[in-house]
């Protein structure tokens, strides 16, 4: 059974930033092959510098487009699961695939269609991002100009012309793994600060607060979150369907306790590599990772590790303080019987303590 194509939903009101977010990651796409699927090519800006590699025999499909850094993109023309059958169904299908949602319809429909059965088995939803506008959240507005989503809203007879914005914000809240809070460099510290703070405490157990300005983001923080989101879609309740949040209070506030304190303004981003020997015990390394994780506030820690009397090698994924690990090959005889792991954070990351910590 080869194994499901991860596909990551990014949705946000217009303005928020989506179109910056993609367009950054596709200029980072660093070899992988992304195709993004999008309800208008005119939505993302895309122009002649992104498409100069599309030549005519990959773009006979009206709503194909072969892009020059070998990502692909195609609109979501007629119907969702056709589009997305057709890039499953490609001679070299792609490595990850981006739904860019018009940021009025509701991520919950769009993810629970991924346990339709012609696609169920063959894609899952690695996980939902959802992009906010922090100058104009932090004001009350949901929207820089709500005027033109309004705009937006009229002109698509699909779309629920009635809920307030406010309730759509909410549910778009709900659905996700992780919330990019865009324009942090409008905000002073501690606006940005108490924004960070008040969407941690408004989303679910877990999920990951970051801010950023001008959409910058590094591809492996966004990509890669294995969340499987059309299984539980329950948990992602819908404000207006009367759903109510399964959520325990307690738990909540528990798992937030030592998480997202994120600084502020045009901080980029900072990764290295933390080589050690082979570990002894899995489950014990997998809780000092988390441990680490938390303390550093490392927003992504993943790599391979070789562990003691064992012929396979492990697989370790970390996504905030949720570890996943698993024996994924045997190592060969000529690898080194060490581990590798790749830690991503905010510039600033105390690489000396964290290398020491993770090398203990």
């Amino acid at each position: 059974m080869p194994a499901k194509i991860p596909a990551t939903v990014v949705t946000g009101f217009l303005g928020s930033g989506k179109t910056t977010l993609i367009r950054h990651m596709l200029a980072n796409a660093n070899g992988r092959r992304i195709a993004l699927i999008i309800n208008e090519f005119g939505d993302l800006g895309v122009d002649g510098d992104i498409l100069k590699g599309c030549g005519d025999e990959t773009c006979t499909d009206d709503d194909v487009m072969e892009l020059s850094n070998g990502c692909i993109c195609c609109t979501v023309a007629e119907d969702f699961v056709p589009t997305l059958e057709k890039l499953l169904d490609r001679p070299n299908p792609p490595d990850h695939i981006v739904i860019e949602t018009s940021g009025l319809a509701l991520p919950q429909p769009l993810v629970r269609a991924f346990n339709w059965p012609e696609i169920s088995t063959r894609v899952t939803v690695d996980g939902v991002v959802t992009v906010v506008d922090g100058k104009a959240v932090s004001e009350g507005h949901f929207a820089h100009d709500v005027a033109a989503v309004d705009r937006q809203r009229a002109m698509d007879d699909n779309l629920d012309h009635e809920t307030p914005l406010s309730e759509l914000f909410e549910d778009q809240i709900a659905c996700a793994d992780m919330i990019v809070v865009n324009k942090t460099d409008l905000l002073d510290a501690a606006e940005a600060k108490g924004l960070t703070a008040r969407l941690t405490e408004e989303s679910r157990a877990g999920v990951q607060v970051i801010g950023t300005a001008m959409g910058v983001l590094p591809v492996d923080v966004l990509l890669g979150r294995g969340r499987a989101a059309e299984a539980d879609i329950e948990a992602r309740g819908e404000v207006h369907h009367h759903h109510h949040h399964h959520d325990d209070d307690d738990d909540h506030e528990h798992e937030h306790e030592h998480e997202h304190e994120h600084s502020h303004g045009h901080d980029e981003f900072d990764s290295f590599v933390v080589t050690r020997p082979e570990i002894a015990e899995p489950a014990a390394f997998a809780e000092t990772l988390a441990e680490v994780i938390r303390r550093h506030d490392i927003l992504r820690l993943k790599g391979f590790a070789a562990v003691a009397g064992k012929p396979m090698r492990l697989t370790v994924q970390a996504v905030g303080p949720r570890v996943d690990s698993y024996f994924d090959r045997p190592l060969a005889p000529q690898e080194p019987r060490e581990t590798r792991l790749v830690v991503i954070g905010r510039a600033g990351l105390d690489r000396d303590a964290i290398a020491a910590a993770l090398s203990a």
